[in-house]
């Protein structure tokens, strides 16, 4: 059986170019395993927020080939990508909250536009809140919520649809190194739940916590893996 089965994502020989420019990124290759936990670091501009993007589809390869679930990325049409990222996870820097909604509403907001009725989640939300640390913040709009309280409604709302796999890109970069530790141990305990894990930093400290994990380093346009 094809290899690329048994990986979440696969990338082989993957260059990416914006016009007729030089490559920003350079013969990428790499797979994320199923229950696996790495991450992506390099310096600021190296293209980790881009490399996220190439995995999600928002962005076409130059050259190469992408496989995402077993599935070629090059033949997939847009109802095909969107369902196999109902699949996947996302923690975006910014965050990405809609202010006119509570904390509650933004978490459950990927299973409402699933179509699913409240009465079929609204638990599911509560605890959820409860495990990030936000029970008591849920009613709140997130313009009144700190930096870290937003950072950890962002992970709940990546994480309330169960994704195989989580990226997350800075997830620590707008708290304070206690709760950036408290976030760590958070991705953790859902690696061991069984969902892979792919965060983007460049906090060294923060990956020395976890030095077991395979580190995926981006310069020079290239891709260097340690295990």
């Amino acid at each position: 059986m094809d290899a690329a089965r048994f990986t979440l994502v696969r990338f082989e020989n993957v260059g990416l170019r914006y016009g007729m420019g030089t490559e920003i990124l350079q013969d990428l290759s790499f797979d994320i395993a199923p229950q696996s936990f790495q991450f992506l670091t390099g310096p600021s501009g190296a293209g980790k927020t881009t490399l996220l993007r190439l995995i999600l589809l928002a962005l076409k390869p130059t050259r190469g080939f992408i496989t995402l679930f077993g599935r070629d990325a090059a033949t997939l049409d847009k109802d095909s990508i969107t369902r196999l990222r109902r699949r996947i996870g996302v923690v975006f820097q910014d965050f990405r909250l809609l202010d006119h909604l509570t904390t509650y509403e933004n978490v459950a907001l990927p299973l409402r536009v699933q179509g699913r009725e409240e009465a079929t989640y609204r638990a599911e939300v509560t605890e959820l809140l409860g495990w990030v640390g936000l029970g008591d913040r849920m009613h709140m709009l997130p313009p009144v919520l700190s930096g870290g309280e937003k950072q950890r409604a962002a992970i709940a709302r990546a994480l309330i649809v169960r994704p195989e796999l989580l990226l997350a890109d800075e997830p620590t970069g707008n708290v304070d190194p206690s709760l950036a530790r408290r976030l760590l141990r958070l991705f953790a305990e859902l690696n061991r739940s069984g969902t892979a894990v792919l965060i983007a930093t460049h906090d060294l400290a923060l990956m020395d916590q976890f030095d077991s994990a395979r580190r995926l380093v981006l310069g020079d346009q290239r891709l260097h893996i340690y295990d």
